[in-house]
């Protein structure tokens, strides 16, 4: 019996067979869905939202309730310090729960041997504090020797190098920063952290990179890490007691290069990166950061780490011009050519390629991939007509502008003439409130920030104030034409 998101919707419908212990699908999942009720009020928002919102049930069988997650780092952390209590509350609402299977969705089968880690109750008294995990001999053996294949970083693209990075208005700056960084060797270290903040596929995973190699010819020592592979690394150090040596090796490095920071979570991680982030700095090693926003706004963050972050040099990477996005096209045009000394794109092909591609520069290079594919496919020439044919999905999948709730505030408070800080303050006059719901609803409605994120960007509301408000302007603007339409063109002057 398979149990999912689709079955789960249809708890109490009557729909669904039976297990093979005679419950129906629809009880299991009623079951299953109580158990995240529970966890969500007894450990609270933050901590469900970090690691359960996206633990989910895949089936019960012979006793057996398997559940997965989307990534291993959060397999290993749920494992280690959760499990027993998922399976007390699961027990707790469904009879005949006898053990927990956890395993990652979408994973390839492992190359070891051995079963998805499993969770049985520990025959130890009831007032025993702590999680147990049984984990399987071969997994044990695994994680004894992982927090050493962690620390040695992740691998360096050799593609991805200052040579190959094409320089424009948007990314100058950065560029010109990241190469002083990379070719420094002597003294303290300059810009510490330098931190590069930019939306998906505008360069600062090529800039982080490229000063790895740089750093690396230099003959310093250098670690480039995702933050999936710092926070596993650490776990995985903590599992197997060899945390001290996890923190000396990372920090008897030169230079320590993070990218996607905005993904680190979990408090005790997060007071480690802390830590490690101001003993390489106060030594006068190097830290390069990079994320898809400014250290003030990673609001996940302890607010001493986004502090230290902020201390350091912060460079945006701007969107790409089109100047620019022509000039990446045609290093990537010319990279192909390299291998496929056939393939060719004429002047009119490539101009309309760089105008219509505005997103990114994985875009381009996707582009570029399509037109190869049907250049070495059917042999005709790429001609506008196959271009706008194979680049037709690119286009349309335009990334929207990313909107920022402290530019909603702004604008939302000048159309309505009154302050930013009338908007944050506890004010309640009519003047005041009316443009702080509407600002409250474009919050949610044109960024990605939970309610309770939103709350706390606005004087530190409770997020029940923020529903409020979101469904008040909803219900406004149903029944209002002329908030219906101001509300419309607000939308329009932030997204443009």
């Amino acid at each position: 019996m398979r149990v999912d998101g689709s079955l789960a919707e249809g708890v109490g419908s009557g729909r669904g067979g039976n297990g093979d212990d005679g419950r129906s699908s629809g009880e299991i999942a009623g079951a299953w869905q109580r158990v995240k009720r529970r966890l969500r009020a007894e450990l609270g928002e933050d901590v469900f939202a970090s690691w359960f919102a996206r633990l989910e049930l895949q089936d019960v069988s012979g006793g057996v309730a398997r559940l997965t997650v989307p990534t291993r780092f959060l397999k290993s952390w749920i494992e280690s310090h959760y499990l027993d209590r998922v399976l007390a509350t699961f027990r707790s609402e469904a009879d005949g729960i006898e053990s927990l299977e956890v395993g990652v969705r979408g994973a390839m089968a492992p190359a070891r041997p051995g079963p998805a880690s499993v969770v049985k109750p520990a025959p130890r008294p009831a007032a025993s504090p702590g999680p147990a995990v049984d984990i399987p001999e071969p997994e044990r053996a695994a994680r004894g020797s992982a927090p050493e294949g962690e620390l040695g970083g992740a691998p360096l693209d050799a593609r991805l190098t200052f040579e190959s990075f094409v320089v424009g208005r948007s990314n100058a700056l950065a560029h010109a920063a990241a190469e002083r960084v990379a070719r420094h060797d002597g003294g303290p270290a300059l810009y510490n952290p330098l931190y590069f903040h930019a939306g998906v596929g505008l360069g600062k995973t090529h800039l982080l990179h490229g000063i790895g190699h740089a750093v690396k010819n230099a003959g310093r020592r250098v670690i480039y890490l995702t933050a999936d592979r710092f926070m596993y690394g650490f776990v995985n150090a903590l599992k197997t007691q060899s945390a001290l040596a996890f923190k000396e090796k990372l920090r008897a490095i030169d230079v320590l290069i993070l990218d996607d920071v905005q993904f680190i979570q979990g408090r005790s991680i997060q007071a480690e990166f802390g830590h490690t982030l101001n003993a390489l700095i106060d030594a006068g090693r190097q830290v390069v950061v990079a994320a898809d926003r400014p250290p003030t706004e990673l609001e996940a963050l302890d607010e001493r780490v986004r502090s230290r972050l902020a201390g350091g040099l912060v460079v945006e990477i701007g969107t790409l011009d089109e100047a620019l996005r022509a000039s990446i096209l045609q290093s990537r045009l010319e990279a192909v050519r390299a291998t496929h000394p056939t393939f060719e794109v004429g002047p009119a092909v490539a101009e309309y390629v760089a105008k219509a591609i505005t997103a990114n520069g994985r875009d381009l290079e996707g582009a570029v991939n399509r037109l190869l594919a049907h250049a070495t496919l059917t042999g005709a020439p790429v001609t506008l007509d196959t271009a706008e044919t194979a680049i037709r999905d690119l286009v349309k999948n335009r990334e929207p502008k990313r909107v920022k709730i402290e530019d909603i505030q702004k604008l939302v408070a000048s159309r309505y003439n009154v302050s930013r800080s009338d908007i944050l303050s506890e004010r309640r006059t009519a003047a005041v409130v009316k443009p702080r719901q509407i600002a409250m609803y474009l919050s949610k409605v044109l960024t990605l920030r939970s309610l309770p994120e939103i709350g706390r960007r606005f004087g530190g509301r409770d997020h029940t104030t923020v529903l409020h408000a979101v469904r008040k302007i909803e219900k406004a603007i149903g029944e209002d034409t002329a908030l219906c339409d101001e509300v419309e063109l607000l939308k329009r002057m932030l997204q443009d």
